[in-house]
């Protein structure tokens, strides 16, 4: 998968949990926490729909890289090279 690709996949998983948000001006350097109103559940959704989705194990100790759109992406890209 491409990082454009990836980045649309996460945009689609925010609009299932947050289906209320505009995400048409979401900056992808600044974390979504600030953007938009996610609690602690609604990330957690994020990482169990990526697991469902693609079969990625994303260990707790790795939940600081997906802050930002761009932190997110980075950090799949290799992960789902072959997706």
């Amino acid at each position: 998968m491409s990082p454009a690709e990836i980045r649309q996949v996460i945009i689609d998983i925010l609009e299932k949990i947050a289906p209320d948000e505009d995400l048409s001006s979401l900056n992808d350097e600044v974390a979504f926490r600030e953007q938009m109103e996610l609690d602690s559940m609604d990330f957690l959704d994020i990482v169990m729909e990526l697991r469902k989705l693609y079969r990625i194990q994303i260990p707790e100790e790795d939940y600081h890289h997906l802050v930002t759109m761009k932190s997110t992406v980075d950090y799949l890209t290799p992960r789902l090279k072959d997706a």
